[in-house]
């Protein structure tokens, strides 16, 4: 049965999280990719403490933070870098394959939403930045709840703001902790694994996997 709303997962899923490091590659020489995913690592790490320590904040100060550590491990980088790479973070690159992947859902009448940890701002200066304005019927932000994935409040804020139920979402993303967020809460789950990594919560397991969007329209 065709899902009511399909529903994405923004940074590693939609947008090349490690795009804003690789415009600087020159820069920051063979350091980049090291630095890019130290970046990545740690922003997300600080998500899940201030989720479980009560300690919300905005998803751009874990994007700083996270950036602060990353430099520091690799020997340090100037304040402007610095700057440049924070700019760069917010205008990140699309996936080849979403700007049709995303319109070829919305022609066959599905609801094709964003729910992220990002800021809405953050995903405003995202989506705008590839070109996406006109491909999403919600773009929904954490920031609404003030709590992190994998809390179920965040799941919800999708069912509740797409006005649907939980086993008419198809919920994707690049995340495997996050599919196992979504999948406990009753989404149909479809992991993004660009990456080619192994699986892992076993338990909690993906729906469907697929190497990028493109399998979604078969």
């Amino acid at each position: 049965m065709q899902p009511a709303a399909f529903v994405f997962d923004a940074y590693g899923t939609l947008f090349d999280v490690h795009s804003a490091a690789a415009r600087y590659a020159d820069a920051l020489g063979e350091r980049w990719l090291t630095l890019s995913e130290l970046w990545r690592t740690k922003q997300l790490e600080y998500t899940w403490v201030r989720t479980l320590a009560g300690k919300h904040c905005s998803f751009w100060q874990v994007t700083e933070d996270g950036l602060d550590y990353a430099s520091a491990a690799v020997g340090g980088i100037d304040g402007d870098l610095r700057g440049r790479l924070l700019d760069s973070y917010r205008k990140l690159a699309a996936y080849p394959e979403v700007p049709e992947c995303l319109k070829a859902l919305k022609a066959r009448g599905s609801v094709v939403a964003i729910l992220s940890n990002g800021d809405p701002d953050m995903l405003a200066d995202a989506v705008n930045s590839a070109g996406l304005e006109d491909a999403f019927d919600a773009v929904l932000s954490v920031a609404e709840v003030g709590v992190y994935k994998p809390n179920h409040q965040v799941y919800e804020l999708a069912t509740a703001r797409l006005g649907v139920s939980p086993t008419q979402v198809s919920f994707q993303s690049s995340n495997r902790w996050d599919i196992a967020g979504a999948k406990s809460f009753g989404f149909r789950t479809v992991w993004i694994n660009r990456a080619g990594r192994p699986d892992e919560y076993l338990d909690l397991a993906a729906d469907e996997v697929l190497n990028d969007l493109n399998g979604l329209l078969r």
